[in-house]
C-alpha cells in the first residue's frame, strides 16, 4: 500500500486534535499521557517562555505514582528541597517549637516531594517539548462550539479548529469563564490573603522555615538553600479585596496598611515586598464546580478544583487529574462519554482533598489569641512526643494502568478500551 492508498482509506478514524490552554503544571502533564495515547496537541501559553521560579510546591501521595510512571521521579528526587526543620516564632520573635516539615504538615517523609514550582513545570516541559506544538506568547480570544470541533480565534489572530478544548489556566482560568460565566459563582472564599516573593537571605538560614504567628497574621521565611529566600505574608480578612487582586500597589498597600507595627523580621519583609520584582499576591480559595465540561471543552487541575495552598494539594490533584483525563480520553471514543468518566472517577478524590481545609488544614493561620495558644500547644507537645508513625496529608486513588509507550500513526488513535483498563492494586 502507498502512502497516497494509506491517506484515503476511509476506515483508519482520524487522529484527535487536542488544545490545552496553561503550560504550567496540569497542561504539559495531559499533554504528555494525550500525546502518548494518540492525540495530536498544541498547548497555547500567554506568557513568552516556560515560566521559571516560583514558590515550592508539594507532590505527594497518588501523584508520587504519577510522575512514576511519567519517567521524571528520578529528576523530581533530584530537584527536592529536603527542608529540615520548621521553627514557630511568637509574636516578639521568640521560639514557641522547632520541628521536622512532615510532623508539621502531615508529608510521609522520604516519599513525599518537595520542589520548586518552576523546576516541576521546566521538567514537565523538557518531557513534551519535541512532541507537543506549543504557542507561546498567545491565548485563547473566542471558542465556538457550533460546528463538529472547536472553532479557536487567538489573541494574536490565528483561527484553528480542535476536536477538543481543554482549560489547564489555573484558579483563574479564562477558559472557565467564556464557558461557565464568572469566576464568583465557583469561588470559595476561605478568608485569607497572601503575598509571596523572594528577598535576600540575609538571616543565615539554609534549608528551613521560620514561621511567625500572632492572631490573624503569620509570617515567614523559608530557605530553599543557602542563598534563595522565599518570603510569605498572609492575614485574615472577611471579604475577598477584590480591589486589590488586578492591581499590584494596591497590593502592596494593603498588605503593609495590615502588617504595620509588627516585629520580628516584618518591616524588612515590608520593605522588601515594595521593591519584589515576583511579587505573587492572592486569596486563598476553592474552585468548586457542578460540572468540569462543556460539550466539547473539559477543564483540568486549578481550573476545575483548586483545593488552596491550605491543604497542599494543587499540584498534586493536578497531576492526577491530568492522567484521568487522559485515560478517560484514551479509552472512551466519544468525548461525551470521557468527559463524564473522567468527573466520576475523580470528583471524590477531589472532594476529599478540598475537604483538608473543612478539617483543619488553617490551623497553622490562627485568627484568635485562644485558638493561636492551642496550636502553640499542640506544637509543643509534637516537640516532646516520640516519632509518630507516616501520616499521609491526603487521600489515595487507584490508578488505571498506563498504556505502553507506542509510535502512534498520526493519522489513527488508539482502539478504546486498550491499555488502561486494568487497576492497579
Amino acid at each position: 500500500m502507498t502512502p497516497t492508498d494509506l491517506s484515503l482509506d476511509v476506515s483508519t478514524p482520524a487522529t484527535r486534535t487536542v488544545l490545552i490552554s496553561g503550560a504550567s503544571i496540569s497542561g504539559p502533564a495531559l499533554a504528555y499521557w494525550l500525546h502518548r495515547s494518540g492525540c495530536a496537541v498544541t498547548v497555547v501559553e500567554k506568557a513568552g517562555t516556560p515560566r521559571d521560579g516560583g514558590y515550592p510546591i508539594d507532590v505527594r501521595g497518588t501523584a508520587i505514582e504519577v510522575v512514576r510512571r511519567m519517567g521524571i521521579l528520578p529528576r523530581l528526587r533530584d530537584a527536592h528541597i529536603d527542608s529540615r526543620r520548621c521553627t514557630f516564632l511568637d509574636a516578639d520573635g521568640s521560639e514557641v517549637a522547632s520541628l521536622s516539615p512532615s510532623a508539621v504538615a502531615g508529608g510521609v517523609e522520604g516519599q513525599d516531594l518537595e520542589v520548586r514550582r518552576g523546576d516541576l513545570a521546566a521538567i514537565l516541559h523538557a518531557l513534551v517539548r519535541d512532541d507537543v506544538e506549543f504557542l507561546f506568547g498567545d491565548s485563547i480570544d473566542t471558542l465556538d462550539q457550533s460546528g463538529q470541533g472547536v472553532d479557536v480565534t487567538f489573541r494574536s489572530g490565528r483561527r484553528r479548529t480542535f476536536d477538543l478544548v481543554v482549560g489547564a489556566d489555573g484558579m483563574h482560568s479564562a477558559t472557565r469563564e467564556s464557558l461557565f460565566g464568572p469566576e464568583e459563582q465557583f469561588h470559595r472564599y476561605l478568608g485569607y490573603c497572601f503575598a509571596i516573593f523572594t528577598m535576600p537571605n540575609t538571616f543565615g538560614l539554609s534549608h528551613e522555615v521560620m514561621m511567625w504567628n500572632t492572631p490573624g497574621k503569620a509570617a515567614a521565611l523559608y530557605a530553599v538553600g543557602d542563598d534563595e529566600l522565599h518570603a510569605f505574608l498572609t492575614f485574615h480578612q472577611p471579604e475577598p479585596p477584590f480591589h486589590a487582586l488586578r492591581h499590584p500597589e494596591a497590593q502592596r498597600d494593603l498588605v503593609a496598611t495590615v502588617f504595620a507595627g509588627a516585629g520580628w523580621e516584618i518591616p524588612g519583609m515590608v520593605k522588601a515586598l515594595r521593591d519584589a520584582a515576583d511579587l505573587f499576591f492572592d486569596t486563598a480559595g476553592q474552585i468548586r464546580m457542578p460540572h468540569w465540561s462543556s460539550s466539547r471543552v473539559a477543564l483540568v487541575g486549578d481550573a476545575a478544583y483548586a483545593p488552596s495552598f491550605l491543604t497542599g494539594q494543587g499540584s498534586s490533584l493536578a497531576l492526577v487529574g491530568a492522567y484521568m483525563l487522559a485515560h478517560a480520553l484514551a479509552t472512551n471514543r466519544d468525548h461525551t462519554a470521557a468527559f463524564a468518566a473522567y468527573e466520576r472517577d475523580v470528583r471524590e478524590f477531589v472532594a476529599m482533598n478540598q475537604a483538608l481545609v473543612d478539617n483543619g488544614a488553617a490551623t497553622l493561620f490562627p485568627t484568635t489569641a485562644r485558638a493561636l495558644e492551642r496550636r502553640d500547644t499542640v506544637l509543643r507537645g509534637l516537640v516532646t512526643l516520640p516519632s509518630a508513625p507516616a501520616r499521609p496529608a491526603h487521600s489515595a486513588l487507584a490508578l488505571p494502568e498506563a498504556p505502553p509507550a507506542q509510535d502512534y500513526d498520526r493519522r489513527s488513535v488508539p482502539p478504546s478500551g486498550a491499555a488502561w483498563a486494568r487497576p492497579v492494586r
